[in-house]
């Protein structure tokens, strides 16, 4: 779905949200809070995304549900949903992360093809997507939003819901386990690659160094960015929010020999190329083996037919190759 055609997008207003990250709401100096925060967190970044496996797992009709590492103020957010197809009942798999706002329905189809090429799909829905979202926001308001705290906390969360998904997997008897994430799915799904040893492979469908750039100068998140820029500034944003950015994770995977692919627009106006561009000059000073297909396109048309065509089969072949 184009950005134009996205029904229900609101302006939400400003808030600091340090309650969502263990600060208090009524904070006199959030800032310097949140300086000391983002110091402390990446510094200690193993610790904040530790999870440990979820004891509830329960799979019926193809859908995998379990309680999320993190509580949110919203039950309904804190149980994960993820639908599972099989290729085989060992071997590959790949947690699957869709886009911004991205329906229950959407990406089943790459879940498909990726069986057809003998590999087992986990798509996992996003906090505050599809089945968890929060009554009244049918988008994923919170995932991505003007509240600072709670965009690090969901996101966060995201993170922590991929390593238990991965830990299922691996209770399955997958033993070669990749990530497929597209926009911030790939954020997602990179800094979850930097943190989790489960992970061989990744495949990212959009790449920058920080969530931070991507939503103060994005098409995409616009509303977003209208609430945040009347309390703070782009190098706010940026450094307030580099938990939850791959830029600062970059250097835990050199010398990993993990396989990283990066499909991206040309003329993507929400992941613009001088941010995508830092991030292959990040990985290259890191020795990353990282293999860019750059496409004549923008953010949405990835996602449509030719351009769709030439990404899957592309990351459907680096994923088949990588996971041998």
């Amino acid at each position: 779905m184009r950005w134009a055609q996205e029904p229900n997008r609101r302006t939400l207003p400003f808030a600091w949200g340090l309650e969502h990250i263990g600060g208090d709401a009524k904070e006199a100096d959030p800032r310097g809070f949140l300086d000391r925060f983002v110091e402390h967190t990446i510094e200690h970044s193993d610790e904040w995304y530790a999870v440990t496996p979820a004891d509830d797992y329960l799979l019926a009709d193809e859908v995998l549900t379990f309680t999320s590492a993190i509580e949110s103020p919203w039950p309904g957010n804190n149980r994960v949903h993820a639908q599972l197809f099989r290729a085989r009942h060992t071997g590959p798999a790949v947690v699957v992360l869709a886009q911004w706002n991205a329906r229950w329905e959407e990406q089943q189809n790459v879940c498909r093809w990726l069986n057809r090429l003998g590999i087992t799909a986990v798509k996992m829905s996003l906090p505050y997507h599809d089945r968890r979202a929060v009554p009244g926001h049918p988008r994923g308001d919170h995932l991505v939003g003007p509240n600072v705290g709670l965009t690090l906390q969901a996101n966060r969360q995201a993170v922590m819901d991929v390593r238990r998904t991965l830990r299922w997997l691996e209770s399955q008897g997958y033993d070669r386990l990749g990530v497929l994430g597209t926009s911030i799915g790939s954020s997602i799904g990179f800094v979850a690659m930097c943190h989790e040893p489960l992970l061989r492979a990744g495949a990212f469908m959009h790449v920058a160094t920080y969530c931070g750039d991507v939503v103060a100068s994005g098409l995409t998140t616009m509303n977003v960015w209208e609430s945040l820029s009347t309390k703070i500034s782009h190098d706010d944003i940026r450094r307030y929010w580099s938990p939850i950015s791959p830029y600062p994770y970059i250097s835990k995977l050199s010398g990993s020999g993990r396989e990283i692919l990066a499909i991206t627009g040309r003329f993507d106006p929400t992941f613009w190329p001088e941010f995508t561009e830092s991030f292959f000059h990040a990985a290259k000073r890191e020795n990353l083996q990282v293999e860019n297909l750059s496409l004549p396109c923008g953010h949405y048309s990835l996602g449509v037919a030719p351009f769709s065509w030439a990404a899957g089969y592309r990351f459907g072949t680096f994923l088949f190759e990588a996971l041998a």
